[in-house]
C-alpha cells in the first residue's frame, strides 16, 4: 500500500483526523488489478458481477450472426441461380439472350453486396475466434515447453523451443479443425431453392454447419501455414551490442515514454497497480519537470509517448493530461502520442465484469475523446494517408468535416450519432509524422488496439491488413528516410521466460508474427517503439531493432523509483538507421527525493 506522509496532520488539531484515511486508498482501489489480486480472484468476480444476457447478446451479435450470414451466403447464391436458370430455360433464341444479359447485370451488381457480405463476416470471425485461438495455443505450447525444457537453456535454445512450438501448434490445430471440419460435413448443405428461402427456420442448422465447415477447413490451413512461417522466422533475441555513430551521419535524441496512465483525482490509484502503485499524478509532473530540464541542457528532437495517456480513458483523465503537457510547451511541440488499450478499449477499476455491447456509443465516445486529444498534441504536424490516392492531409484538415458532428456526439451521446462516426477513428491510422528532409527521421503512428468491448479482454492488440498496407505505401514515398514506427502493443512475446502463463496471454499483438515479415523489407531504416508491458527491453527479430518502453509511472509506490530512457537513432550515408547506447533517466521517489 501507498505510505506517502503528505498531509499527515490534516485537521489532526481539532480531533478531525478520520478514523480511515481516504487519502490512502481501500481495497475497492484493487478490484480489478492483476498487481494486488491473482487472476482467479478477479476471474471469481467477474463470474459474479458478469451480465448473463448482455454477454450472451454480445456473442449472438459478434460471432452467431456473423455465422449465420456467412453460412447463408452458398444457399442464396445457389437459390438466386437455380431461379436464373430456370427463366432462362423458359425463353426461347434472342429473348433468351437478352434475359441472360440482363439477370448477368443484376447478378453482377446484386452479388457484389453478397460477397462482400460474406468477406466481412468471414474476417470477422477470423479476428475473433482463429487467430486468437492460434496464438493461445502457440503461446500455451511454448510456455509448456520452456518449463520443462528451457530452464537451463541458453537464449539460442530457447529460440529454438519457441520455433517448435509454433511449428506444434500449427500441426496440432490443423489436425483439430480437420476433424471438426470432418465430423460436421454430413449436416452441412450447400445447394439451396426459393422453397428454402421461404421456410428460413429449416435453413438454421445447415446455415451453422455450413459456417463450422467453412471456418475450419480455413483454420486447419491457416494454422499450419501460420505455424510454419512462425517457425521459419527470426526469432527475437536480446540486442547483442548497441551501433557506434557511424561518420558523417545525423543524429536524433529521442525520450521514450509509455503507460503514464494518468487519472483524474487527486488520490487516485491506477487499475492495474491498485493500491502497489502511485497515487495521484503527482510522479508524472516530476516525469515531465525532469525532461524538460534536460531539454534546456540538451535538446531533444522528440518526445513519444506511446500508448496509454489516461489510465480509462476518462474526459477528466485527459484534461489532466493535456494539462501536464500544456505546462511544458517546449516538450509539447515535439511530442508524438498514440493511443493505448486504456485509452480507447474498455477499463474499469471497479469491475472487470463490465461489458459494453459491440454498437454502444460507448467505444466510440472513447475514441472520440483519444482522436481530440491527439489532435490537440499533434494535429498540424502529423498526416493521414489517403489509401486510395496516397493523398497526405495533416490531422486537423482530415478531421474539419466531422468536427461539428464529433462535438455534437460527445456532448449529446446515442446511437445515431456514434453509428455516423462509423470507421472515423481508424480511417486516421497509420498517422505519419514526415521526415524534415529526405533523408530525414520520420515517425509512423500506428492503432494497435484490436476491437474489444469486454473489460476483462481490453488488452488485445491487433494491426489491421489494410493499416499495415497504408503503412507500407507510406514509408516508400520516402526511401531514402529514417523511421520510428510506433505502436502500443508490442510485436512478440519476449524471449525471457514467463513464470505465468497469464503474463504472455492476450497481450502481444495477435498477428504480431504476420507484422514482424511486413516490416521485414523495411527493417534496416526503421526501429520499432512500443509500450504496453511496462517492460524495460531492448532487442531484435532478425534485422528489426525493437524498443519496449518502461512505465515511468506504474510499476512502483511513491516512495519508491522509476526510470526512462532517451535513445540516440543515427542514419549513416548508406541509409542505415543505427540505434546507439540509451540514456537512462531515474525519477526518485518521493522520500528520496525530500531526504536528498
Amino acid at each position: 500500500m501507498t505510505k506517502s506522509t503528505a498531509g499527515r496532520d490534516w485537521n489532526a488539531k481539532d480531533g478531525a483526523f478520520p478514523l480511515v484515511d481516504p487519502r490512502q486508498g481501500d481495497v475497492e482501489d484493487d478490484a480489478a488489478s492483476p498487481g494486488q489480486r491473482s487472476l482467479l480472484a478477479i476471474a471469481g468476480n467477474l463470474l459474479v458481477e458478469i451480465s448473463l444476457p448482455k454477454l450472451l447478446f454480445a456473442w449472438t451479435v459478434s460471432l452467431l450472426l456473423p455465422a449465420v450470414l456467412l453460412g447463408l451466403t452458398p444457399l442464396v447464391a445457389t437459390a438466386w441461380l437455380a431461379t436464373v436458370s430456370g427463366h432462362i430455360l423458359a425463353v426461347t433464341e434472342i429473348g433468351a439472350a437478352l434475359v441472360l444479359v440482363v439477370l448477368v447485370a443484376l447478378g453482377w451488381i446484386g452479388w457484389r453486396p453478397l460477397l462482400r457480405i460474406a468477406e466481412v463476416n468471414f474476417w470477422s470471425l477470423n479476428a475473433l475466434a482463429v487467430q486468437p485461438g492460434y496464438a493461445f495455443c502457440r503461446e500455451a505450447l511454448r510456455q509448456l515447453a520452456e518449463r520443462m525444457f528451457a530452464r537451463h537453456s541458453n537464449a539460442a535454445g530457447r529460440a529454438r523451443l519457441r520455433a517448435a512450438s509454433s511449428a506444434g501448434a500449427g500441426i496440432v490445430l490443423c489436425g483439430c479443425a480437420a476433424l471438426i471440419a470432418i465430423f460436421i460435413w454430413p449436416g452441412s448443405r450447400w445447394m439451396g431453392t426459393v422453397t428454402d428461402l421461404a421456410a428460413l427456420h429449416r435453413l438454421v442448422l445447415p446455415t451453422l454447419a455450413n459456417a463450422v465447415v467453412l471456418v475450419s477447413s480455413y483454420f486447419a490451413i491457416a494454422a499450419l501455414v501460420w505455424g510454419f512461417a512462425d517457425a521459419s522466422m527470426d526469432q527475437p533475441f536480446d540486442l547483442a551490442a548497441f551501433d557506434d555513430a557511424p561518420p558523417g551521419g545525423r543524429t536524433w535524441r529521442v525520450a521514450h515514454l509509455s503507460d503514464l496512465h494518468t487519472v483524474g483525482e487527486r488520490y487516485g490509484f491506477r487499475i492495474e497497480s491498485g493500491r502497489g502503485g502511485p497515487r495521484g499524478n503527482e510522479r508524472l509532473d516530476r516525469v515531465m519537470a525532469r525532461l524538460a530540464a534536460i531539454h534546456t541542457a540538451h535538446p531533444l528532437d522528440l518526445v513519444l509517448v506511446s500508448g496509454d495517456m489516461t489510465d480509462a480513458g476518462r474526459a477528466t483523465e485527459w484534461a489532466e493530461f493535456l494539462d501536464t503537457v500544456a505546462r511544458h510547451p517546449a516538450l509539447a511541440v515535439r511530442m508524438i502520442v498514440l493511443p493505448g488499450n486504456h485509452d480507447v478499449n474498455i477499463v474499469d477499476r471497479a469491475n472487470p465484469a463490465r461489458l459494453d455491447l459491440p454498437f454502444s456509443p460507448g467505444k466510440r465516445l472513447r475514441q472520440m475523446r483519444t482522436l481530440s486529444a491527439i489532435a490537440a498534441v499533434q494535429g498540424d504536424r502529423v498526416h493521414v494517408v489517403d489509401g486510395a490516392k496516397q493523398r497526405a492531409s495533416t490531422l486537423n484538415e482530415a478531421l474539419a468535416p466531422h468536427r461539428l458532428r464529433i462535438a455534437a456526439f460527445v456532448d449529446r451521446g446515442g446511437l445515431r450519432r456514434a453509428a455516423g462516426l462509423g470507421r472515423l477513428f481508424d480511417d486516421q491510422f497509420p498517422m505519419i509524422m514526415p521526415p524534415d528532409s529526405e533523408d530525414g527521421l520520420g515517425v509512423a503512428i500506428l492503432n494497435s488496439n484490436a476491437e474489444t468491448h469486454f473489460s476483462f479482454t481490453n488488452a488485445l492488440g491487433f494491426v489491421s491488413v489494410e493499416q499495415t498496407y497504408r503503412l507500407a505505401a507510406a514509408l516508400n514515398k520516402f526511401s531514402k528516410a529514417s523511421w520510428v514506427v510506433a505502436l502500443h502493443h508490442h510485436l512478440l512475446e519476449y524471449p525471457m521466460p514467463m513464470t505465468a502463463f497469464s503474463e504472455r496471454l492476450g497481450t502481444a499483438l495477435v498477428n504480431g508474427t504476420w507484422f514482424v515479415r511486413k516490416l521485414r523489407p523495411l527493417a534496416a531504416r526503421i526501429v520499432v517503439m512500443h509500450g504496453h508491458r511496462h517492460i524495460d527491453w531492448i532487442g531484435a527479430c532478425g534485422a528489426i531493432k525493437i524498443v519496449s518502453a518502461p512505465s515511468p509511472v506504474m510499476g512502483a509506490t511513491d516512495d519508491a523509483p522509476t526510470h526512462f530512457h532517451i535513445h540516440t537513432l543515427a542514419a549513416a550515408p548508406d541509409g542505415r538507421l543505427y540505434l546507439l547506447p540509451p540514456e537512462c533517466i531515474e525519477i526518485a521517489g518521493v522520500e528520496a527525493r525530500s531526504a536528498g
